[in-house]
């Protein structure tokens, strides 16, 4: 994604800056996903895996990307609390 369209991007609930979820944010969710733990924030399972994802910079809500196009909505969050031991990148 454009590094300058990242920087115009908060979440829509708490206004926290975002920004791409690293390698090892994006397995740990893949994988939770595959096995089928992760729901949104509106409870609903997700179960497509994605290549490419937002998360705030305080870490708490991942944003999907779709065909290089964030998914902002804030029903379609994804919360990390839900993960035991999600990674964080500084």
């Amino acid at each position: 994604m454009d590094k300058r369209l990242i920087e115009t991007l908060s979440c829509p609930v708490s206004k926290t800056a975002l920004r791409p979820a690293s390698k090892a944010e994006l397995d740990t969710l893949n994988a939770a996903i595959t096995a089928g733990q992760v729901q949104t924030v509106a409870g609903m399972a997700v179960q497509e895996r994605t290549p490419e994802a937002l998360i705030t910079t305080d870490g708490k809500v991942i944003y999907r990307v779709d065909d290089g196009i964030p998914v902002m909505l804030p029903e379609e969050g994804i919360g990390t609390a839900q993960f035991k031991d999600f990674p964080t990148a500084a």
